[in-house]
């Protein structure tokens, strides 16, 4: 009796279902981060939002599905809750976690401070952008394990509190990697070109939508290689390492949105650091 009621408590000890890949890699549920939501095994995909926003869902390993959810770096630690429609709602837990600041010295007083008619040019490109992050399609991530954009170390980090010579700015919104001017950014998913610009603070720019409100965002560039409506495959050739727009030397700064939430992208690339 002793070996049936050993593995008896043992079967109970361990969870209902062994957590899939996607669910080991992505969920980092802080602000600033990304949960992963069990939904079950229905036929169907889930139609899932959070916060009014629809949310990614995929199939984990074939079986069950499971919502995607961008947290937003505002959002306390405590319960939050996803609408699942036509069932009730799943709450998930967003725990701690600490950003450091950043200062940084800006020659161009008006990328610090700008006046009345390159705010009304910010406000333009900002809606703008904003309306790219928006974007929902219906088409499936190619993956969800990201391949790094450039070949360089990363320097700044996700969601460092931003002081421009001396005034603080918003968070910092994505992620950068050192490299020179010229080096070649590739494509982490598959995707399709969905704005490109060159704006006040970001510099020559491009958006591609991965698929379900997932987006990547590369801005800063030296040159755009692509066009708006292209169909970019994994790997393939985005633009150039830049120095365009507020940026105090080459690199590039690339967002991760989900949900229309800007997230750690070192999450998706396996470098994510609690």
């Amino acid at each position: 009796m002793r070996p049936l009621i050993f593995l008896l408590a043992v079967c109970l000890a361990l969870p209902a279902h062994a957590e899939g890949f996607i669910t080991r890699l992505l969920n980092k549920p802080v602000p600033g981060g990304v949960a992963v939501v069990d939904l079950g095994n229905p036929t169907q995909a889930p139609k899932v939002r959070y916060q009014g926003k629809p949310v990614l869902t995929v199939r984990e390993d074939g079986q069950r599905w499971i919502a995607i959810v961008g947290i937003p770096l505002s959002v306390k630690p405590g319960t939050q809750q996803v609408e699942v429609e036509g069932a009730q709602r799943l709450g998930f837990q967003v725990g701690a976690k600490h950003y450091a600041e950043q200062r940084i010295t800006i020659k161009n007083q008006q990328q610090v401070t700008p006046n009345a008619e390159n705010l009304k040019r910010i406000e333009r490109e900002l809606a703008e952008q904003t309306r790219a992050y928006q974007q929902f399609s219906t088409r499936q991530p190619s993956n969800l394990l990201f391949d790094r954009p450039v070949n360089g170390p990363l320097s700044s980090p996700f969601g460092l509190r931003r002081f421009f010579n001396g005034e603080e700015r918003n968070p910092h919104s994505g992620l950068d990697f050192a490299a020179n001017r010229g080096t070649p950014i590739k494509a982490p998913a598959a995707g399709k070109v969905i704005l490109i610009g060159d704006y006040f603070f970001n510099g020559k720019t491009v958006f591609l939508d991965h698929g379900q409100g997932l987006i990547s965002m590369f801005c800063h560039l030296s040159e755009i290689d692509v066009k708006l409506g292209d169909e970019i495959p994994r790997g393939g050739h985005v633009g150039k390492v830049g120095a365009t727009g507020r940026a105090t030397g080459p690199h590039l700064h690339w967002n991760v949105s989900l949900n229309d939430v800007r997230v750690d992208p070192a999450i998706f690339i396996g470098a994510f650091k609690p």
